[in-house]
């Protein structure tokens, strides 16, 4: 009795910090938050960096996210010891009063680009002129990964990640194709416009908030990335991600330079034209991986490989 005691005593000042730090509920759902008030039961709290009230009980949009995430590395919080700059792939954004990001970025700079609804951009950098008429919805996200133990029942792994993506990101199933063939997990999810409610999350801030979790930084205050299959924990690795805009990409090919972060890739769909981004995690490393702009062929004939 009296070790507990001693550990309920010792556990005091940490629950004042987190009650000071959050208010009067935690946010489940967005670790990066302040100022939380409880009204009729639903935590409410202002995403760091703006003055966006989010609610705790869904995704946070991806803008404020990556808004709030440059915040806390301008005020001096901790890095990873294995983080480094990234300009064109994590940026201060601009977002509107919904939490979405504008059509122009420009980072704090005189350097501008227009930005998908997903954040990424998909014209040249161009100074402050640069014109940017709409936000170009990103309505199909493939993401490939690989599981490290590829001896696994093709069945258990398909439902177990699609219940992954349902129960952890609250994303509706009818959104969401899963196949496991080849040693890969091929997950597909597509959302226009028209088939996106108003209650319903955005692909981009599931893709986003799968990325944290790839990388081992996940965004929900206490849980963590943990699908089991077969009685073991699967481990992912290997994990790739395209974005796929409903409007072809204002940018010409020939300029982009070898070794980019995101690579883009240009194709031909039979209904859309559209623009990939291609964004590499490696779970071992726990960094974005350099890549080269290649055809789309070309890559996935590396993959398969």
């Amino acid at each position: 009795m009296a070790f507990h005691r001693r550990v309920v005593l010792s556990l005091l000042p940490l629950l004042a910090l987190v009650a000071i730090a959050y208010g009067d509920c935690v946010c489940e759902k967005n670790k990066r938050v302040k100022d939380c008030t409880l009204t009729n039961g639903e935590c409410k709290c202002v995403s760091w960096g703006s003055d966006v009230t989010v609610s705790c009980g869904t995704l946070t949009s991806k803008c404020l996210l990556m808004k709030a995430e440059v915040t806390g590395l301008m005020s001096g919080r901790k890095r990873p010891s294995h983080a480094y700059v990234d300009n064109d792939g994590i940026y201060n954004p601009e977002c509107d009063n919904s939490g979405n990001f504008i059509a122009k970025q420009c980072n704090g700079t005189s350097t501008c680009w227009c930005v998908n609804s997903a954040g990424v951009r998909r014209t040249e950098k161009s100074d402050a002129n640069i014109t940017c008429n709409e936000v170009v919805r990103t309505s199909w996200i493939i993401i490939e990964t690989k599981p490290i133990n590829t001896a696994l029942d093709a069945h258990s792994v398909e439902r177990a990640f699609r219940e992954a993506l349902v129960q952890r990101y609250l994303l509706n199933e009818k959104h969401i194709n899963v196949t496991y063939a080849n040693a890969y997990i091929t997950v597909e999810l597509k959302q226009n416009a028209s088939e996106k409610s108003a209650s319903d999350v955005d692909i981009a801030d599931v893709a986003y908030y799968f990325e944290k979790d790839v990388k081992g930084d996940p965004i929900p205050l206490q849980s963590r990335w943990n699908i089991t299959v077969q009685g073991e924990p699967l481990q992912l690795q290997d994990t790739l991600i395209y974005y796929v805009d409903e409007k072809p990409p204002e940018f010409s090919m020939k300029r982009l330079t070898a070794g980019v972060i995101a690579v883009i890739v240009v194709v031909v769909l039979a209904v859309v034209a559209g623009i990939l981004v291609l964004v590499f995690t490696r779970r071992k490393t726990g960094k974005y991986e350099k890549a080269e702009v290649k055809e789309m062929n070309e890559m996935h004939r590396e993959l398969k490989s």
